[in-house]
C-alpha cells in the first residue's frame, strides 16, 4: 500500500510552491534583464572616488569603521568576527548552530522579549558564527543597538532553542540527501579540498547528532572577542556619535587570545579523474569539472582572472553558456567560476543535462576551456566583459554598504589604500594577452576532476575516457568511495517481490483487502495539511486535501474516469494521468509486480538509512521504470524513487518508508517522508487506517 500520490502531489507543490516561484520568476527577470541589457560603449579608464570612511579602535581592540550617510534617517552595524577557518570534524555544523543561538536568549532578555524590543521599532537583527547584524531608523538606533550588544556579550544558549535548531538543521540535510546540486557541492568540495580541510568537510546527520550546548557555548568563548573583530556602521550618524555609541554598548567587551589555524594547500589531481555519485532514476547530470587554485584577494591576478572567467562562463554571453546551451541545447545554463580566498580558491565549470548528453557536454567543456588557453579571445569578448564588469563595479558604489565592505576588505586583506580606487584604470588596462596567461595559468583540462551526480545506469559507462586511469571511481553522497556495484548474489526481483509480500501480511491476506480509508497529515511552510485517502476494489480512488478544516483539494477516480477539483475548478484525467491513476488506485500494487507486462531487474545493494537494501528496477507494460529498495534483512520496503512531470519539468521524487505497524493483519508504513518535488522535505505521518471497513460511495463521485 502506497501512501502519497504522485497526481496529488503534483497539484499540492504547485499550491505550496506559487508564491515562491513568483518571488523566483521575478529575481531571475531582474538578472536576466541587467545580462541582456546593451553594454554601453567603454569610456576612458578613470580614477574613481570611493566614498569616504572613518575608522578607530577601541581600547579592547575592537575596530570601527564608520560611513557616514544622510541620505536615508536610518543605520546599520556589522560585527564581523576576523576568525581563521575552522575545522569542526565530528561535530562539523556546530558554528553555525552556535551562531543562531546567540539572538536566541541573553541574561537579560528571552527571545520573546528580544523579538519584541527589536520589532517594535521596525528594527531587525540576527546573528551568525561570524558576528551579526542589527540596522533600525536613526532614532530608535540606541534601542536596537541596546539588544545586539546583550546578544553579543551576555548570549544565554537556550537549551530548547538549541534542540530546536539542531531539529531543523537535521531537516535540512534531509532535502540535501536528495539534491543533486547540493551533493555535487558537497562531492565536489570534499574530493577538492579533502574532508579534513574546513572547506571540504560536510555536515552530516551524524555530526549533527554529535554536537552538545557545551560545544557552542565553547566555540562563543574561543572566538568572540573585541580584538580581531570589526564593527562596520553605516548611515546616517557621525563618527563622533559612532564612537560614542560603539563605546557605550561594546566598550565593557573584554578581550581574549583568539586561536589560530594553519592547513595545508590542497593539491591539484596529478591528471584527470572521473568521480561519479549514483543518482538513481535521475534523467540529469550535474557536471562539475573543478580543481583548487592558489588565488587570493588583492593579488594582482584576481581583476584580469575575472574577465577571462567573464568570457568563459560567467553568463548569458560567456562561451560555455553560448555553446552547450544556445548552440547544442544541451542544458538550460552552463557556467564558470575563479574564486579568491585567502585560504584556498577553486576554479569550476557546471551544468546540469539530459543522460543522454552528458559525455557529449564534457566533450563541450574541453573544447572551450582548451580554447581560452590556446587562442586569444576577440576584441567584442574582451569589451563586453571589461564593460560589464565596470558597470557593476559603478553601479554597486551607489550602496554606502559598498564602502564599508571595501573599507573591511583594505584592512582584512592589507590591501593598498588606492585599490578601489583605481579599479577600473586596472580593469581597462587588460588585454587579449593577459586573459589568455589568466587562462593557462588557472585552467586545466589535464589535472581536473570531473564530477559527475546522475544515473550510474544510463551514463556512467560513457565516462571513464575522460579519465587518465580509464577507470570512473564512484563516491557514495558523503564523498566515500564505494564499489560500482555490491555483490548481491543469485536473488532475483520475484524473491524481492514476494519476500516484501510475505513480509506485510501476506499474499492471501492482501489479496482480502477490499478498501482501506488512511489518514495523513503533513506540516508544509508552517500550515498543517490533512489528507484523507480512499482506495476501493477494483481500481476506485479518492484522496482530500485540507487545511484548518477546508478543503483545498481533490482528487477521484472511479475506475474508468476522473478529475482533480482545486478551488471550485475540475480538471478531468487524461492520457498519461489517467493511466497512472490506474495503477495509484491498487490497494497494494506490489501484488502486480511478478504478473506479466512487469519487468524486474535487480541493479545493485545498497545502504539505505542504515540498512542495506536490493535495488529493483520495476518497468511496466506503458514503459514507466521506477527504482525501490527492499530491505535484505526484513523484506519491507524502505525507498521507492520515480520520476514524473511537474509544472513542466520532470521531478525525481523520493519517497522513504518508515515505521511500519499492523493493522488487521498487514503491516503499514505509517511515516512517509518524500524529498524532491518541494524546497523542503514533506514528512507525512499516518494518523489512522482502517481496513475493509464501510466508505461511503459518493466519495469517488
Amino acid at each position: 500500500m502506497k501512501g502519497a500520490k504522485e497526481e496529488i502531489m503534483k497539484k499540492f507543490i504547485q499550491y505550496i510552491s506559487i508564491t515562491a516561484l513568483i518571488a523566483l520568476t521575478g529575481a531571475a527577470s531582474a538578472q536576466n534583464s541587467d545580462w541582456r541589457a546593451t553594454v554601453p560603449e567603454a569610456g576612458p579608464a578613470r580614477t574613481i572616488e570611493i566614498g569616504k570612511y572613518e575608522s578607530f579602535t577601541l581600547d579592547n581592540g575592537l575596530k570601527v569603521i564608520v560611513v557616514e550617510n544622510h541620505k536615508i534617517p536610518r543605520i546599520s552595524y556589522r560585527l564581523f568576527i576576523d576568525r581563521d577557518a575552522i575545522f569542526e570534524g565530528e561535530k562539523a555544523g556546530y558554528t553555525n548552530i552556535a551562531g543562531d543561538l546567540l539572538s536566541t536568549g541573553t541574561a537579560n532578555r528571552t527571545k520573546a522579549e528580544i523579538d519584541e524590543e527589536v520589532d517594535f521599532v521596525g528594527g531587525s537583527m540576527s546573528t551568525s558564527s561570524y558576528g551579526g547584524f542589527a540596522s533600525s531608523l536613526t532614532r530608535h538606533s540606541d534601542v536596537v543597538l541596546g539588544v545586539f550588544s546583550d546578544v553579543v556579550l551576555n548570549p544565554s544558549f537556550p537549551e530548547d532553542q538549541f534542540d530546536k535548531m539542531k531539529t531543523q538543521m537535521l531537516s535540512g540535510l534531509q532535502s540535501q540527501k536528495d539534491d543533486p546540486n547540493a551533493i555535487s557541492g558537497n562531492v565536489s568540495g570534499a574530493l577538492t579540498y579533502g574532508l579534513d580541510h574546513p572547506y571540504g568537510e560536510m555536515t552530516t546527520e551524524t555530526t549533527v547528532e554529535n554536537i552538545t550546548l557545551d560545544d557552542c557555548k565553547n566555540y562563543y568563548a574561543d572566538y568572540f572577542m573585541p580584538n580581531g573583530s570589526y564593527m562596520v556602521v553605516v548611515g546616517d550618524i557621525s563618527p563622533a556619535k559612532a564612537k560614542k555609541q560603539v563605546e557605550k554598548y561594546f566598550g565593557s567587551w573584554e578581550k581574549g587570545v583568539m586561536p589560530e589555524h594553519e592547513y595545508e594547500m590542497p593539491e591539484m589531481p596529478e591528471a584527470n579523474e572521473v568521480a561519479f555519485v549514483d543518482k538513481a532514476a535521475a534523467v540529469q547530470s550535474v557536471i562539475r569539472i573543478t580543481y583548487p587554485v592558489d588565488l587570493k584577494p588583492g593579488q594582482e591576478d584576481v581583476i584580469p582572472g575575472r574577465v577571462m572567467n567573464s568570457i568563459l562562463g560567467s553568463g548569458f554571453s560567456g562561451r560555455l553558456f553560448q555553446n552547450l546551451r544556445e548552440d547544442k541545447a544541451y542544458t538550460y545554463g552552463a557556467y564558470s567560476s575563479l574564486g579568491s580566498d585567502e585560504l584556498v580558491a577553486s576554479f569550476s565549470a557546471t551544468a546540469s543535462v539530459r543522460n543522454e548528453v552528458t559525455d557529449s557536454a564534457i566533450i563541450q567543456f574541453m573544447i572551450e576551456l582548451n580554447r581560452m588557453r590556446d587562442e586569444d579571445v576577440t576584441d567584442d569578448e574582451l569589451e563586453l566583459a571589461k564593460n560589464f564588469i565596470a558597470g557593476a563595479f559603478a553601479r554597486n558604489l551607489e550602496s554606502p554598504q559598498t564602502v564599508a565592505n571595501f573599507a573591511l576588505n583594505t584592512y582584512r586583506y592589507d590591501l593598498p589604500e588606492d585599490y578601489y580606487s583605481s579599479y577600473l584604470e586596472r580593469l581597462a588596462a587588460v588585454d587579449k594577452e593577459t586573459v589568455r596567461a589568466m587562462a593557462q595559468k588557472y585552467i586545466s583540462t589535464d589535472q581536473a576532476r570531473i564530477i559527475i551526480v546522475g544515473n550510474k545506469d544510463e551514463v556512467s559507462e560513457t565516462l571513464a575516457h575522460f579519465s587518465a586511469s580509464e577507470e570512473v571511481t564512484f563516491y557514495d553522497i558523503y564523498a566515500n568511495e564505494k564499489a560500482p556495484t555490491m555483490d548481491f548474489g543469485d536473488v532475483s526481483g520475484e524473491d524481492i517481490v514476494n519476500a516484501f509480500i510475505t513480509a506485510i501480511g501476506g499474499r492471501e491476506a492482501l489479496e482480502s483487502v477490499k478498501s482501506t480509508k488512511v489518514i495523513m497529515s503533513a506540516d508544509a511552510m508552517g500550515q498543517t495539511m490533512e489528507f484523507v485517502e480512499y482506495k476501493m476494489a477494483p481500481g476506485k480512488y479518492s484522496m482530500a486535501m485540507s487545511s484548518m478544516g477546508q478543503t483545498m483539494m481533490r482528487q477521484v477516480f472511479d475506475g474508468e474516469s476522473g478529475y482533480v477539483e482545486q478551488q471550485g475548478q475540475k480538471m478531468p484525467l487524461e492520457g498519461s494521468d489517467l493511466e497512472n491513476m490506474k495503477d495509484e488506485a491498487k490497494i497494494t500494487p506490489e501484488l502486480d509486480y511478478v504478473a506479466d507486462g512487469y519487468a524486474l531487474e535487480v541493479v545493485d545493494l545498497e545502504e539505505i538509512n542504515g540498512e542495506m537494501a536490493y535495488k529493483l528496477k520495476v518497468t511496466d507494460g506503458n514503459e514507466n521504470s521506477s527504482i525501490h529498495y527492499f530491505s535484505k534483512d526484513t523484506g519491507l520496503k524502505l525507498r521507492s524513487i520515480s520520476t514524473m512531470e511537474a509544472n513542466g519539468q520532470s521531478v525525481t521524487s523520493t519517497e522513504d518508508f518508515s515505521d511500519y505497524r499492523e493493522v488487521s493483519g498487514i503491516m503499514l508504513a505509517h511515516n512517509q517522508v518524500i524529498v524532491g518535488m518541494a524546497p523542503f522535505p514533506l514528512e507525512m505521518k499516518t494518523s489512522s487506517v482502517e481496513v475493509n471497513g464501510e466508505i461511503d460511495p459518493t466519495v469517488f463521485q
